[in-house]
């Protein structure tokens, strides 16, 4: 039997819902959830599981320690008692990263100089031999959070964050984050049941990641490495199990997938990107302009999309989202519209009324999920039948 230990995985602002949802699902126990984190207890192979297969997770961290901090020395000495034999050998790499919310200590990077300091001090001192740092290879990546007096170090179980799935080969401007899009097409109540649509599709992450969630397909199958896989500990036929279990729990999925953009490279780039995904048979990708085209067939549809907005490019905003409230209004009877902005005043010159707005943010930038239902036919005779 595997020992259980505590994991924290942590995620983007607005969607500690979702993960706590994902981690039920996988069969995660006690679940409590955090700000942008939701911590939970499994074992090893809930570990590799977790990273293989939550959508809307960033990090899966390890905390290994945690006790009080008054100053820099003393945050060194208690690393420097800690036994990192346990985790790393003195012929091996180390890269640490700090998060600080506390007004004792000002410099996350002064802070992860001086837990380095620690680490390799203690091994010069037991073994003659000390690690040396690798901040893109390393054999143990160590995440040190400071909350006021209170450290916890934990060891990072991902390495690159999590929404670097490994399918993007292209990317065009500003493409948006694969987290971020599969959090909002899991936060629209997608679940492959319908015909799915990306208007404004650009390197195509957002068909990629709807096509994955419609077909149960982990999202992380892709990725070239984690950083568990350079542990002491690691178990190769324990991932490829996990893993071969996961791919068996995929199913069919009897509806389209289809993404548009105006921009020739945008389409190319995207048609890449979901070859490399190997979703070929399930998305449809043309060169078109969203304003230009209508709904084909009576079918009920399910759209997200993240409409090009100030930052990125340089567009008449009011009547660049007019033009948006009007396409759905005029063309796309029948369909739940969703999209993000951070360009909150644009939001009313889309001429609809959304039936929901979400909080979130892009990156930085505070912003909006909002939702239309476009029905076929009118409201009224709608709320009537």
């Amino acid at each position: 039997m595997q020992e259980n230990f505590t994991m924290v995985a942590k995620t983007l602002f607005g969607f500690e819902d979702l993960l706590e949802k994902e981690l039920l699902q996988l069969g995660a126990q006690n679940i409590k959830k955090g700000v942008r984190s939701v911590s939970f207890v499994g074992d090893k192979g809930f570990m590799y599981k977790s990273n293989l297969a939550l959508r809307t997770a960033i990090k899966i961290l390890k905390p290994i320690k945690t006790f009080r901090v008054n100053n820099e020395q003393d945050l060194y000495n208690k690393i420097y008692a800690m036994d990192w034999s346990a985790y790393l050998k003195p012929t091996g790499s180390l890269a640490i990263d700090a998060t600080i919310h506390s007004d004792l200590f000002k410099h996350s990077l002064f802070i992860a100089q001086k837990v380095k300091d620690a680490i390799v001090d203690k091994f010069r001192d037991t073994d003659g031999q000390r690690p040396n740092v690798d901040l893109k290879f390393p054999d143990l990546k160590i995440n040190v959070r400071i909350d006021r007096k209170e450290c916890t170090i934990s060891l990072d179980s991902s390495g690159d964050s999590l929404h670097k799935r490994g399918y993007k080969l292209a990317t065009n401007i500003a493409p948006i984050n694969e987290v971020l899009a599969a959090g909002l097409i899991m936060l629209s109540g997608w679940d492959g049941q319908s015909d799915f649509m990306d208007p404004m599709c650009g390197s195509g992450t957002m068909l990629i990641e709807a096509a994955m969630i419609a077909c149960n397909i982990p999202p992380n199958l892709m990725r070239k490495e984690f950083a568990f896989e350079r542990w002491h500990d690691w178990d190769v036929d324990l991932f490829e199990k996990i893993e071969e279990s996961l791919l068996n729990k995929t199913r069919d999925f009897h509806h389209t997938i289809t993404g548009y953009d105006k921009a020739p490279s945008a389409v190319t780039k995207a048609k890449e990107n979901v070859k490399n995904a190997q979703l070929e048979d399930f998305i449809t990708i043309k060169h078109e302009d969203f304003f230009k085209t209508q709904k084909g067939g009576e079918n009920k549809l399910h759209m997200v999309f993240n409409p090009p907005y100030g930052e990125r490019l340089n567009i008449d905003m009011q009547e660049f989202y007019k033009n948006i409230g009007d396409t759905l209004k005029q063309n796309y009877a029948n369909t739940d519209a969703w999209f993000i902005t951070s360009n909150l005043d644009a939001l009313k010159y889309v001429g609809l009324r959304p039936s929901r707005k979400i909080q979130l943010y892009n990156a930085k930038l505070e912003s909006r999920l909002v939702k239309y239902e476009i029905y076929a036919g009118s409201k009224k005779a709608k709320h009537m039948e």
